[in-house]
């Protein structure tokens, strides 16, 4: 049974930074690329950012690029996003999700199979 499970969400002021995880069992975690959503209040789940299995390609949606670093650790099964100089509109619920499909663009959801359940972001002005 495949589990991804996010943590390090919270209440941040404008300009600060955390760092979410996301931590994954029940796969070969090295075959799957890895990707983040964000799903804010009355708005359409979006693209964050993805990773490949092996770390060798990152992709990154327009909003985030250069505040936003995605990362992973094969060795311990978890993915990594890395939020700096944070605003009030990343205010979402992020969520890390799982594809082993080949093919199809890493920024549309359903090209996912697994999902976490999501963690907190709340970014205050």
């Amino acid at each position: 049974q495949v589990q991804l499970v996010e943590s390090g969400g919270g209440l941040v002021q404008a300009g600060g930074s955390l760092r979410l995880s996301c931590a994954a069992s029940g796969l070969t975690f090295s075959n799957y690329a890895m990707g983040w959503f964000r799903q804010a209040p009355g708005k359409d789940r979006e693209f964050v950012a993805a990773i490949t299995g092996s770390g060798g390609n990152l992709y990154y949606a327009d909003s985030v690029k250069g505040r936003f670093t995605i990362s992973r650790d094969n060795a311990k099964n978890a993915v990594y996003l890395q939020m700096n100089n944070l605003k009030p509109e990343d205010t979402a619920v992020y969520y890390c999700a799982a594809r082993r499909r080949l093919g199809g663009s890493y920024y549309i959801g359903s090209n996912y199979e697994y999902w976490g359940q999501g963690t907190q972001v709340t970014v205050s002005s």
